[in-house]
């Protein structure tokens, strides 16, 4: 395999019970039409902020990635954890900041200056600036060229794992975008959906013994699915990035893809299910998304949904990789059903292998 080129490919098949895993702005489930019918869906931006939460409980580092409007306090305490006799720290913070070429606010509720669009900044990136700051607190006024690139360099390298993964926007300064090393589809359901309404009451508990009314009464709107999730990461671009972090990153976004779960309406629903079926690939072609699978959606009979989407799955597989790609230089599958397009493992034997196959890649 060129090791230049190592494409990460994930595919689960997941079925969720009722639930309302993500919401639109009316509080209904989100869905889609995809071939000709209403689809149940997630959104890419969900399911990213539960692997990023899955990082933040699991996984062992020093340089965590923070989206954030307090930036400059963020910095600010930084740079008083530096040097504790330190003063107005919170302006030599915003100043860095805005010398970076990132715009700030007062916010006069907080008493304290934000950025004015939401910042992705790793822990270590927050720790060069007040470095920089401290020993040279008149760097901001420089007009130096030198002085600027240096600031964005800081603001550029030893991004956390979650900023390498999902990359950064910054709209202010081209020069501070981080791009995305990984990308995560919207979530479907394989077969058609039906919202549908449950009305509840609740009893006040203190209510007049012969009071029969409830205490309040609403619906919440859910449907229940078998999905199909589709997640791709350039080993390569991370490892740009990463160097010798890249093999733990790789197996934490695995597990976080697999082992994640939205927390939209978990009080109220408990949808904690695992994946029916999971395929791992190791690719040097091109990522492919095999939600062409589903086009025809899946109609349930005696089998259900789950076996007749591993059937469809691993059919459109055989059908793309004989037409069109080649097979995968390696194929991983957790669970049953698709052992047909991969070697099968429990969950922690698949994690193994795939970190052996990656340090003899990675070399």
């Amino acid at each position: 395999m060129d090791k230049k080129r190592i494409y990460l490919d994930l595919h689960v098949l997941q079925t969720v019970p009722p639930s309302c895993l993500n919401r639109d702005d009316t509080g209904s489930p989100k869905t889609a039409v995809y071939g000709g019918v209403t689809r149940a869906r997630v959104s890419s931006q969900s399911w990213k902020k539960a692997m990023r939460d899955h990082f933040v409980e699991h996984y062992e580092t020093d340089n965590r990635g923070h989206r954030t409007l307090r930036v400059v306090k963020l910095i600010s305490d930084m740079i008083s954890e530096k040097d504790p006799a330190a003063k107005n720290t919170m302006k030599l913070a915003e100043n860095i900041i805005n010398f970076a070429g990132l715009k700030t606010k007062f916010d006069k509720d907080e008493d304290e200056a934000k950025m004015q669009a939401l910042f992705f900044i790793s822990d270590k990136q927050a720790k060069s600036l007040a470095e920089i700051v401290l020993e040279n607190p008149k760097i901001c006024n420089s007009r130096k060229a030198a002085d600027k690139n240096l600031v964005i360099e800081a603001l550029n390298k030893n991004p956390a794992i979650d900023i390498a993964l999902f990359g950064r926007m910054a709209a202010d300064e081209i020069k501070l975008t981080t791009d995305a090393c990984a990308q995560v589809a919207h979530v479907i359901s394989t077969h058609s959906v039906n919202n549908e309404y449950d009305y509840f009451t609740a009893v006040d508990d203190l209510s007049a013994q012969f009071d029969a009314g409830a205490g309040h009464l609403g619906t919440i709107e859910y449907n229940s699915a078998t999905l199909y999730r589709y997640s791709t990461l350039a080993v390569h671009n991370l490892m740009e990035h990463l160097e010798e972090e890249t093999k733990s990153a790789v197996l934490e976004f695995v597990k976080a893809f697999i082992l994640s779960l939205p927390t939209g309406k978990q009080n109220t629903f408990a949808a904690q299910t695992l994946p029916d079926a999971v395929l791992v690939t190791l690719r040097n072609d091109r990522p492919i998304n095999f939600v062409g699978a589903f086009e025809v959606p899946i109609k349930a009979r005696d089998e259900g949904n789950v076996i007749l989407s591993k059937k469809a799955l691993v059919k459109h597989i055989k059908n793309i990789e004989s037409d069109f790609l080649s097979p995968p230089v390696q194929a991983y599958t957790v669970g049953e059903g698709l052992e047909e397009v991969g070697t099968r493992y429990r969950l922690d034997e698949m994690l193994n292998q795939l970190e052996s196959d990656l340090t003899r890649l990675l070399k």
